[in-house]
């Protein structure tokens, strides 16, 4: 009969008969045992010790089951089947500590750990020193928002390609997650610049603050970026074509004037005030409605001028451009300020160099 057999024997026998707490007291002196001499054991010794735990644990009280979890989980050479056990216990207390620190977790149990076990389980394995694409592909895809934003936050983290589009999704509305997720200074270029280009102002100047050595590159290339989908996007848009279709008929009736223009903006139609501007303004379309998407209002307030609109109009535009998140009075006070201060004539200079500029790079391009 072998050692590991003789010790597992000899202690099933005398704790058959002994209560709980006495089978806590021999659970501590085993792991003092093994804590002490951890760093000389062979793999025997250490198979050994892996039964025994696995025998006193057995039926034990949470309190000694989390007491032994503390103790093994900062021990690289700790039982690997006793680790397993502890970290897939249902109790965090217990499973927590392995999770989060026991470098003897092979990365197979920590993918089915987080696979199929609770947030709370989760979210301890984001703490981890290590943490392979593997393991963060399911962190990121079965995750609730505490999970995500805390492996995003965890600088040894590594993410698949997969990995960071299920981050770069879940960041859309989310500004603390989409900052960490683009503070990674690994994070892959093209979804660095897919991040920004979804992101809030406030979002953007913190990113870019977090990789200045590439601040020019990066505003041009987002800048690039959100042309090249703002224009396939209105390429492709039915609801373009029908607007589009709808203001050239107007037009070619006479009838297409300031009044259509606040009212398709009070009825929060998009696309058809879009169309609009761009047809009195004669800029192409793609042109106004980048002035309509970004966050500074001087190219949309500069079209409106240079139109020869009013203030109720404009108005109008700003608040639909604002969408849901609304513009504060003051917000409009100012902008109220800054279109009074234009004037047309000026206005109507930007737009002409603006449209001889389109059609230069049109002319260059065929």
């Amino acid at each position: 009969m072998t050692v590991q057999h003789n010790i597992i024997n000899e202690l099933e026998e005398a704790l058959s008969k002994q209560s709980t707490e006495r089978r806590a007291k021999v659970l501590r002196r085993v792991t003092d045992l093994f804590i002490f001499g951890s760093s000389h054991f062979s793999d025997d010794h250490v198979a050994v010790f892996d039964g025994v735990f696995n025998h006193l644990i057995a039926d034990i009280e949470l309190s000694a089951r989390a007491a032994l979890a503390s103790r093994l989980a900062s021990i690289p050479t700790a039982p690997r089947k006793v680790i397993r056990t502890l970290a897939f216990d249902d109790m965090i207390e217990v499973a927590g500590p392995v999770l989060a620190q026991s470098e003897a977790l092979d990365n197979v149990s920590l993918v089915e750990n987080a696979s199929t076990k609770s947030q709370q389980h989760l979210l301890a394995i984001t703490r981890r020193k290590v943490l392979p694409e593997t393991v963060t592909d399911v962190l990121v895809e079965r995750g609730n928002r505490e999970v995500a934003l805390n492996v995003a936050k965890n600088a040894s983290a590594k993410f698949s390609e997969v990995g960071y589009v299920r981050l770069i999704k879940r960041s859309d509305g989310d500004e603390e997650l989409a900052r960490s997720v683009g503070a990674r200074p690994e994070i892959p270029r093209h979804h660095f610049l897919k991040l920004l280009t979804t992101a809030s102002k406030a979002v953007r100047l913190a990113l870019e603050a977090a990789h200045p050595e590439h601040a020019s590159e990066i505003k041009r290339a987002v800048a690039e970026a959100a042309t090249e989908i703002q224009t396939k996007a209105a390429a492709t848009s039915r609801n373009y074509a029908a607007a589009q279709a709808l203001i050239e008929a107007m037009r070619t009736l006479g009838r297409l004037g300031e009044t259509d223009v606040e009212a398709f903006a009070r009825a929060r139609k998009f696309e058809e005030t879009t169309a609009a501007l761009a047809a009195l303004s004669g800029l192409p379309i793609d042109l106004i409605e980048r002035a309509m998407v970004q966050d500074r209002e001087e190219a949309i307030l500069i079209a409106i001028k240079a139109i020869g609109l009013s203030w109720p109009t404009a108005r109008a535009v700003l608040l639909l451009r604002a969408g849901q998140r609304g513009m504060s009075s003051h917000a409009l006070e100012q902008s109220l300020v800054a279109f009074n201060r234009l004037k047309r004539e000026t206005a109507q200079e930007v737009i002409e160099i603006q449209c001889k500029r389109q059609k230069a790079t049109s002319s260059s391009a065929d």
